[in-house]
């Protein structure tokens, strides 16, 4: 059975036009991913929206049509079903670390860990860094801007202070003479 044009775009903007398994993007790919049957078709897997995943080619031919045999065969990682951070922990290098066994079977069946995904991630780390650092350089010129409004606001005051308190001094030495 095809998968009608509708369901694929469902697909598609659930997963924000990116393989669920490892985030390229269609913009990194510069075309469309592919639909993967989570469960193959083959294995009994159906056509719903749960069982369908927005894969790039390289995860699905990885995937291929692998499917647990048994209740004591290793199972992969179902972004359908449960969040990354379960299973997968991203490093600041760029690498993916398995925090389950589920997590460990993903990484190494769906090569996780290929060099052009371990350096994009460690483009978007550095990014991320870079807006961050942006964002405290910005917020700190706007503290620095507000304590020299501040600083200036209290100068004045003191002068208005010495003006007045020097107008009391002539009072009080007149009164003196």
């Amino acid at each position: 059975m095809s998968i009608s044009s509708d369901l694929r775009e469902q697909v598609r903007q659930r997963a924000q036009c990116a393989c669920e398994f490892c985030g390229t993007t269609e913009i990194n790919i510069g075309n469309q991913l592919t639909i993967d049957h989570f469960q193959p078709q083959s294995k009994g897997g159906s056509d719903d929206l749960d069982n369908l995943i927005y894969a790039c080619i390289a995860c699905n031919q990885y995937k291929q049509d692998y499917w647990p045999s048994n209740k004591m065969a290793k199972k992969l990682w179902n972004p359908r079903k449960e969040t990354a951070n379960q299973h997968l922990i991203e490093q600041t290098d760029g690498q993916l670390t398995a925090l389950t066994p589920t997590g460990e079977f993903t990484i190494a069946r769906l090569r996780l860990n290929r060099h052009q995904l371990v350096k994009a991630r460690q483009q978007r780390h550095q990014q991320q860094q870079t807006q961050l650092l942006l964002k405290n350089y910005q917020d700190l010129t706007q503290l620095l801007t507000q304590t020299n409004h501040q600083i200036t606001n209290l100068a004045q005051a003191q002068q208005t202070l010495l003006e007045e308190q020097r107008q009391l001094l002539r009072i009080l030495l007149r009164r003196l003479k």
